[in-house]
């Protein structure tokens, strides 16, 4: 009796290593497939720089020189994961958006393209990276991308956008600032105009709207004083915010005018926001940042100081739940 018991733990034992090494395997094959999906609405961080990346063409600076091989910082985009209708968007075509479908497909069951993408202007960093979409790439059919009137008249005007929309890779839908986008039950979009260098098309920040929680996205905008709306109060009503953080103080761009890149400094809006209270300060991501930006480094003094002060510097791959 004694030899039987010992050999059927023996046989347990033997056949559950092997069952648990099969299990093993299989999750060291896929990894990024399984483990990442998210479960529930969410947004997820696709990048931080702004819009010629960073390193940057032609910088021979060390903010630049002192990335390590291809260590290289994807420009600014939002994915949103919605689970429960098994679809995803981005915020922002850039000209990283191989990559960042990449990524955003490591948080999704679904491994196609994109189901729409919402410009937020026509700045080379926001929405370029449509060319990949045309027959050229992934000859995509019927993409949606949600446009304000201005970007909509740019794109079906203008080579070689209007070939996208000619050969039906993408679809325009026009947004109407502060009309509401229904994607999903647990989805909504809501565009709104912002002030910014509007050369070729209006600007535009979103908030997003989840079954539990909101963001809002403005990468971009002159100052908060030219906006019609109060940014302390938009912050009020998200439990989001990922906002213009392009550039961290003047000390970067003494040689330029600052009239012809405006943006609000990283030092400005901590002050502007100075007032409000800690959980309110913890809402707020920085996002959008040049190369020169020292909050890049998080070692740097601006960096510490940002956190110092109660705020966030946006990371590529991190993911907030709606």
């Amino acid at each position: 009796m004694i030899r039987f018991s010992t050999l059927l733990f023996f046989l347990i034992v033997l056949f559950s290593c092997s069952d648990s090494s099969e299990i093993n395997v299989q999750k060291a094959v896929n990894p990024s497939i399984e483990s990442n999906a998210l479960d529930q609405t969410s947004i997820v961080i696709l990048g931080t720089t702004q819009d010629a990346g960073s390193p940057q063409i032609g910088c021979v600076k060390k903010c630049c020189t002192s990335l390590k091989g291809n260590e290289k910082r994807m420009v600014s985009a939002l994915g949103i994961i919605e689970p429960s209708s098994n679809k995803k968007y981005l915020i922002d075509a850039t000209p990283d958006i191989e990559n960042q479908i990449n990524i955003l497909n490591e948080y999704s069951s679904s491994k196609d393209l994109p189901d729409g993408v919402f410009l937020t202007h026509a700045h080379i960093g926001h929405y370029t990276g449509l060319m990949y979409l045309g027959k050229e790439g992934a000859n995509s059919q019927g993409i949606k991308v949600h446009v304000m009137s201005r970007m909509k008249k740019f794109i079906e005007s203008n080579g070689p956008w209007n070939q996208l929309v000619e050969n039906q890779n993408i679809r325009l839908n026009n947004l109407i600032t502060r009309d509401t986008v229904k994607l999903s039950a647990k989805l909504k979009i809501i565009p709104f105009i912002v002030p910014h260098r509007d050369e070729y098309s209006e600007t535009v920040g979103y908030k997003i709207i989840g079954p539990n929680r909101s963001a809002l996205f403005i990468p971009d905008i002159d100052k908060w004083d030219k906006w019609n709306s109060n940014i302390v109060h938009e912050i009020s009503m998200v439990d989001f915010a990922f906002i213009d953080g392009t550039f961290y103080d003047g000390a970067e761009i003494s040689h330029r005018d600052i009239s012809e890149i405006p943006h609000p400094f990283i030092i400005e809006s901590m002050n502007a926001l100075r007032n409000i209270s800690q959980q309110e300060k913890n809402k707020v991501y920085f996002i959008h940042f040049n190369h020169t930006n020292p909050a890049l480094n998080e070692n740097s003094n601006a960096y510490l100081s940002i956190m110092k002060n109660g705020f966030h510097v946006a990371k590529a791959k991190e993911v907030f739940p709606l």
